[in-house]
């Protein structure tokens, strides 16, 4: 289940954040998202953080603890996948 987030994942961040002349397999899956890993700004994660609860259905919370859930893809896919089984779980 982790595998098809995570591709899922990079092809949107790809689509949504018009990271143009990226491929899936170029999203290093522990680089930090922001800075001088993927090079992302705070307006990019105000957009990832819509997309992911747009089509993956799970909160994304705000603060300190967005923090940590976006410091890699690694970090979003395991709390997407932590949320969507307690959202599963509960239905």
């Amino acid at each position: 289940m982790s595998d098809e987030i995570r591709k899922n994942l990079k092809e949107l961040m790809i689509i949504e954040l018009n990271l143009v002349g990226k491929k899936p397999e170029d999203i290093d899956d522990a680089a930090p998202l922001f800075g001088a890993g993927l090079g992302l700004d705070s307006l990019d994660a105000l957009q990832l953080a819509m997309v992911v609860e747009e089509k993956f259905g799970v909160k994304v919370p705000e603060g300190e603890p967005a923090r940590k859930i976006f410091a890699s893809v690694d970090a979003l896919v395991a709390h997407i996948a932590a949320v969507g089984l307690s959202a599963d779980e509960a239905r």
